[in-house]
C-alpha cells in the first residue's frame, strides 16, 4: 500500500479541517516573548502624539487635542487640591489661676522686674509695688567735655541744676579762661540727695585737671553752704627726653622702638630730609639723637611735645645737628643757617587763564607784551606773597589799577595788578604766605582775576620759570643765644627724664594718710 499522506504533501496539497477552514498541515504559533510585546509597546506609546506644542499650528486639529490634554490634566490636579479646613493646633492655656501662676514662675523675666536665679523667677500675686522708692543718697559720675561744647552744657547734661551750673562756671572762669579748657577734659562730678521728690540733686564736689600744673576742685564747706573752688598748683619739670640709639635696618622702626613718639619721629625725618638724603646718606651704624620738649608732673602724669633737636652722629662724614628756635619753629643748624623752603608757586588758589608773551589786549584790541601771567580768581580772593619781601608800592598804578609791589632778595621784584583791596601799606615787610590784598578788577581789566608778574635786575621774566627758595641766617645776639641754648640741649643726659619726681616736703605733708581697706586692692608681693 502506498501512504496517501505522504504522496499529498509532495504534490503539495492542504488538507482542510472541517469548520475551521484552516491548515490542517500548519503547526500552532507560538506564544511572542515579553521583551517583544514591551518593545511593540513602546514603540507605539512613542508614536503618540498626547502633549503637543501649544506654541505651534494654533488652531489645528492638533493644537486643540493638545489643549484638550491641558485641561484635563488640570482637573485632575485640581481635584487631588488638599482641603483649606483649619489645621489642629496646640490646646489653648488653662483658665486656671494655679496653672497660670505656675507657668510665671517659670518666665525669665529682667532682674528689675522681681526675676531671680531660683524658681520663681517672676513676681507673684504677691508682691506689690513700693508707692515711693528709695534714692541713692550719692550720685558719682565722669563728664567729658566735648570738642565745641562750653562747660556749662557739660554741667546741665550731666545732673547739674541750670543756676548751679553757671555758678560752677563763673568760678572755674577766675581761675583759667574757659576757653583754654581742652576737648577730652573729663570731670569727677558727684551730686548729693534730692531736697524733694522731682528736684534737681545738689551738686556736692566737682573736680578735674584744668591744666597739666594746675588741679581745679569745686566743693561745699557744709551741706547746705555756697560753693567754692578750691586750687591746686602742681609741680611739674620740664627737663627735656633725649633719645639716643643705632639706625640699623630702619631709622623710624628703631626710633620707635627707644620709646620716641610717633610724632616726634616724624619731625625727626622730616627735618633731617633737609640736610641729607635719608635713604643715600644715613647708613645702619650711624646714631640718631633726639630731643623732645616732656614734662613730668609730681602727681606722676607725663606730656611729652613737640622735637626740639634732631641730630645724626656720622663718624668721619660729619654730625647733623639741628635745634628748633624762633616762633615759627624753625630749625636751624649749629651755624645758625634755617632750612631752605620754597616760594609759593601760586599767589592765589587758581589755574592760570593766560601765560606770559605777546598776546592781543582784550581791552586795548591790538598786539603787545604780556609782561606776566593772569590767575582766574573769584572777587574778594586773598593774594598773598609768594616769598619774604619789602613792599615798595601800594597803590594805583596806570592799567594794573589797584596793585602792590614787592622787593625780594637778588633783585627780585614782584607787583600784583587789578586788586579790589589792598592789606599792606608801602614800606612794611611782609612774610612768605602773608596776605597782601584781594582779587578785583580795577584798571585795564574785563573781570576778576589777578596779574602777576616779576622783574628781575629791572627787567621782566617769566614768573612760571622762577623758583623761590629762602633760607635764614642767625647773627648778632641772636645767634649767641642759640648756641647757648643749642650748648644746654646737648647736655641733657639720656633718659634723665624719666625718673620719677622726689616729692617734696610740703606734698607728702599734704598726701592723705592711705586707708587699710584701700590696701586690699594692692597686689602683694610675692617673695
Amino acid at each position: 500500500m502506498v501512504d496517501l499522506s505522504i504522496e499529498r504533501k509532495a504534490k503539495g496539497e492542504k488538507k482542510v479541517v472541517a469548520g475551521l477552514g484552516g491548515d490542517a498541515s500548519s503547526e500552532p504559533a507560538r506564544p511572542e516573548s515579553f521583551r517583544a510585546v514591551k518593545d511593540r509597546l513602546y514603540s507605539r506609546i512613542e508614536g503618540l502624539d498626547i502633549a503637543p506644542d501649544l506654541g505651534a499650528d494654533i488652531g489645528s486639529r492638533r493644537w486643540f487635542r493638545g489643549l484638550g490634554t491641558f485641561v484635563g490634566l488640570s482637573v485632575v490636579a485640581l481635584a487631588f487640591w488638599p482641603d483649606f479646613a483649619p489645621l489642629e493646633a496646640a490646646p489653648p492655656l488653662p483658665d486656671d489661676q494655679q496653672v497660670r501662676s505656675e507657668y510665671r514662675s517659670q518666665m525669665i523675666m529682667p532682674l528689675g522686674l522681681g526675676a531671680d536665679t531660683g524658681r520663681r523667677m517672676g513676681p507673684t500675686a504677691l508682691v506689690r509695688p513700693l508707692a515711693e522708692a528709695p534714692e541713692r543718697p550719692q550720685m558719682q559720675m565722669l563728664a567729658t567735655l566735648g570738642r565745641g561744647d562750653s562747660l556749662d552744657r557739660t554741667l546741665r547734661r550731666a545732673g547739674i541744676g541750670s543756676a548751679e551750673a553757671d555758678e560752677v562756671a563763673s568760678l572755674i572762669g577766675r581761675a583759667v579762661p574757659l576757653d583754654e579748657l581742652e576737648p577730652g577734659t573729663q570731670i569727677d562730678i558727684t551730686l548729693g540727695r534730692r531736697p524733694e521728690p522731682g528736684a534737681t540733686r545738689p551738686l556736692e564736689r566737682l573736680s578735674f585737671r584744668a591744666r597739666f600744673d594746675l588741679e581745679l576742685k569745686v566743693d561745699r564747706m557744709d551741706g547746705d553752704g555756697p560753693l567754692s573752688l578750691t586750687r591746686r598748683i602742681i609741680r611739674v619739670d620740664e627737663t627735656p627726653l633725649r633719645i639716643r640709639g643705632t639706625v640699623g635696618d630702619s631709622l623710624y622702626r628703631s626710633a620707635r622702638a627707644a620709646g620716641a613718639p610717633a610724632s616726634a619721629v616724624q619731625a625727626y625725618l622730616k627735618a633731617l630730609g633737609t640736610q641729607v638724603n635719608l635713604q643715600r646718606d644715613v647708613r645702619a651704624t650711624d646714631t640718631f639723637d633726639m630731643i623732645v620738649s616732656h614734662r613730668r608732673a609730681a602727681t606722676g602724669e607725663r606730656q611729652a611735645g613737640q622735637l626740639l633737636f634732631a641730630g645724626l652722629e656720622r663718624g668721619s662724614r660729619g654730625a647733623v645737628q639741628l635745634m628748633r628756635w624762633g616762633s615759627d619753629g624753625d630749625f636751624f643748624d649749629a651755624d645758625g643757617t634755617g632750612e631752605e623752603k620754597g616760594g609759593l608757586v601760586a599767589p592765589v588758589p587758581g589755574r592760570m587763564s593766560s601765560s606770559y608773551g605777546m598776546r592781543r589786549h582784550p581791552v586795548l584790541g591790538y598786539r603787545r607784551m604780556h609782561a606776566g601771567v593772569d590767575f582766574r580768581a573769584r572777587h574778594g580772593t586773598p593774594i598773598v606773597a609768594v616769598t619774604d619781601g619789602l613792599v615798595t608800592g601800594a597803590g594805583r598804578m596806570g592799567g594794573c589799577g589797584n596793585a602792590v609791589r614787592l622787593r625780594h632778595a637778588n633783585g627780585v621784584d614782584t607787583r600784583y595788578c587789578h586788586m579790589s583791596r589792598i592789606a599792606v601799606n608801602r614800606g612794611a615787610s611782609v612774610r612768605r604766605g602773608q596776605v597782601i590784598g584781594y582779587v578785583g578788577s580795577t584798571g585795564l581789566s574785563t573781570g576778576p582775576h589777578l596779574h602777576y608778574e616779576m622783574y628781575r635786575g629791572g627787567k621782566a621774566v617769566n614768573p612760571a620759570s622762577v623758583s623761590f627758595v629762602t633760607r635764614k641766617q642767625l647773627s648778632g645776639e641772636e645767634l649767641t643765644r642759640f648756641r647757648d641754648a643749642l650748648g644746654t640741649l646737648r647736655d641733657v643726659e639720656e633718659g634723665a627724664a624719666l625718673a620719677d619726681l622726689t616729692p617734696t616736703a610740703d606734698e607728702v605733708a599734704s598726701e592723705e594718710p592711705e586707708r587699710e581697706i584701700d590696701k586690699l586692692d594692692k597686689p602683694r608681693p610675692i617673695g
